[in-house]
């Protein structure tokens, strides 16, 4: 899905960041297995650059960011940690990542923004694809930095890589957090 950039008072807000893209992730041979390489299809929700309306909060009708589906407040602060996230994915084979009490999975980022460290916490899912030749479909289902207004509703974290992701969704296997 390709998203239309936002305009608002005059200046864009581009999106093409986040556009859909192809990404092989090749993981690293042991002595008990061969590299296997995995080939998704990124794929960003809007909620990487939106954000719903927080409870008496007036949004002005230009800050609405309309979809088919659903129409949510543009968000500036998500909207540019955005920009880091195809090079997050790109990574995401070398970070950790853990299970969310929905089934699916999510990474934490951490860096410094005005001297302060924050977590930017990226939720996504995995499913096989239709796409011949065995892809999957890697969906960026939210990403945000973590706030009092966006406090962390994280399970117990329980960690899983992502190859371990990949293998059992490319198996039609569940994914169960482990103990």
């Amino acid at each position: 899905m390709k998203w239309k950039a936002f305009t608002f008072k005059g200046s864009e807000y581009d999106l093409s960041h986040l556009d859909p893209f192809d990404w092989h992730y090749t993981t690293e041979a042991t002595d008990k297995q061969t590299a296997i390489t995995y080939k998704f299809q990124v794929n960003f929700s809007m909620h990487c650059f939106s954000r719903k309306r927080l409870a008496n909060e007036q949004v002005p009708g230009d800050m609405w960011y309309p979809w088919p589906r659903e129409r949510r407040v543009f968000c500036f602060d998500r909207h540019e940690f955005s920009k880091q996230l195809p090079d997050i994915i790109r990574d995401l084979g070398r970070r950790n990542c853990w299970h969310t009490h929905r089934g699916t999975f999510f990474t934490i980022d951490t860096f410094t923004k005005g001297g302060q460290k924050i977590e930017y916490e990226i939720y996504f899912d995995v499913t096989k694809a239709t796409r011949k030749g065995n892809w999957l479909n890697l969906v960026i289902q939210s990403a945000y930095e973590r706030t009092s207004a966006y406090a962390s509703t994280r399970p117990k974290k329980r960690k899983i890589r992502l190859h371990v992701i990949a293998r059992n969704k490319q198996q039609g296997k569940a994914v169960r957090p482990g103990r």
